[in-house]
């Protein structure tokens, strides 16, 4: 659990990075319908839950920059704007906390009922000199923020002036989200943990005849026993040529025996999410084909994986994966021709066409640059991101059948240390005897 504190740090690391007469507004995200009159999960945007550690809809953040507040070294003003407290919403639609408990509970210096604050917002934003939003996040929110504006050039005569500028809030608090506190990495191992025994579980389970929606329910079983609510992101399960579909998520086909079944989930705890990929066979043995290919994908990973260390950068990375793939799928007669000559005509991209990794964190594909003054930026101490080779070969690839259908790939995710990398995701086999192991447990 993140203590309330951190998220007040977050809010004066943010301020402390702007210039006197600065404001910041944020908006929750809303409750969605899924029709006939019910509502969907309610999800709440990272980057309000990420500076406020508040899970409601209807709700505002805005962040005032002062000087000095009340003679402390304060930078800034917090002002929350909530629902009330409304005994028969709560009877239909759950808890809320109210204005009265926000200061204390979120640590914030005042609050305001949401329906105060088309009034209340241009008061907060006179006489500042630049408005921070997060722009294009939201067409409705930012139409609010811009009818506050509107109202404040509109009353001159009220000696109200409107900020003479708006500032997207993204590049600098999405920078901030990409450096993980300590607080935060210790959320990510537990939903890191709670994923492994998901897959772990499913390794067992699996069997000839067995939906791959009955796997994806035993993975979501260990979610929610676990502790964590939901899944970090659709499941994907997919049996024989189904796992060559990145994105596959219809997990209706039973599986065969001879499949490999490629699963990719991770459960989503306390904001945070992680992100997993094994593939393994129903039988509980490889055949050799599939072996071959496994032990290709799984090199690659590991090889690229000693390049992720501080100063290095994902694009180095990624160059060392290809190449492991490339000359692996020559020496196997599936691509023709020279190294050089394939890494030049990247014609290993028919097989594996999708990145290397991604930044993960309160999103599986979480907020941060890749580049920085357009080169790719080194690793730092506190980035996670996941590290995710695979081999898709369908079954009308111009190659020799034996390698028809089969579809690999191994995730796991990583946080960048001072002096390497932390596999967060270590505890759920990936090599063929670790998994051949634990299948014949079944």
């Amino acid at each position: 659990m993140i203590a309330k504190t951190e998220f007040l740090q977050r809010r004066e690391t943010l301020m402390s990075k702007l210039p006197v007469g600065s404001v910041v507004v944020v908006a929750s995200a809303e409750m969605h319908q899924k029709g006939n009159g019910t509502e969907a999960a309610f999800t709440q945007d990272s980057d309000f839950l990420y500076l406020t550690g508040f899970n409601e809809p209807q709700a505002w953040l805005v962040l005032i920059h002062d000087d000095v507040r009340n003679g402390q070294a304060k930078n800034h003003r917090s002002v929350l704007f909530c629902q009330t407290k409304d005994k028969l919403a709560e009877i239909w639609n759950g808890r809320r906390l109210g204005v009265e408990q926000a200061p204390s509970e979120l640590l914030v210096d005042e609050a305001h009922a949401i329906d105060d604050f088309e009034g209340l917002l241009p008061e907060l934003l006179n006489e500042q000199k630049q408005v921070y939003f997060l722009l294009g996040s939201d067409d409705a929110k930012e139409a609010e923020l811009m009818l506050a504006l509107q109202l404040l050039r509109q009353a001159p005569k009220q000696t109200k002036t409107a900020p003479s500028m708006i500032v997207d809030l993204a590049p600098m608090l999405h920078e901030m989200r990409l450096f993980k506190s300590p607080a935060e990495l210790a959320v990510m191992r537990e939903a890191a943990e709670m994923s492994c025994r998901a897959h772990v579980r499913a390794m067992k389970r699996v069997q000839e005849g067995v939906f791959e929606y009955q796997l994806e329910a035993d993975i979501l079983h260990e979610f929610a026993m676990s502790g964590a609510r939901s899944a970090a992101y659709n499941t994907i399960v997919g049996a024989g040529e189904n796992a060559c579909i990145l994105h596959y998520t219809d997990n209706n086909c039973a599986v065969k025996k001879g499949d490999l079944v490629l699963i990719d989930a991770g459960a989503h705890y306390q904001g945070y999410a992680a992100d997993i990929t094994r593939t393994f066979p129903v039988s509980g043995k490889f055949s050799e084909a599939q072996a071959s290919l496994y032990n290709l994908v799984l090199e690659s990973q590991l090889k690229a994986m000693q390049v992720l260390v501080p100063g290095n950068t994902l694009k180095q990375a990624t160059q060392v994966a290809v190449e492991v793939i490339c000359q692996g799928l020559i020496e196997r007669s599936i691509l023709s021709g020279s190294l050089e000559y394939n890494l030049e005509h990247a014609t290993w991209r028919q097989f594996f066409m999708h990145g290397l990794g991604h930044w993960l964190g309160m999103n599986v594909h979480d907020v941060g640059n890749y580049k920085v003054n357009g080169e790719d930026r080194p690793l730092q101490p506190g980035m996670v991101l996941t590290v995710e080779p695979g081999i898709y070969i369908d079954s009308q690839a111009d190659v020799d059948p034996k390698w028809h259908g089969i579809g690999i790939r191994i995730e796991d995710d990583i946080v960048i240390t001072a002096d390497g990398h932390e596999v967060l995701t270590q505890n759920v086999p990936k090599t063929i005897d670790d998994i051949e192991a634990l299948m014949a447990e079944k």
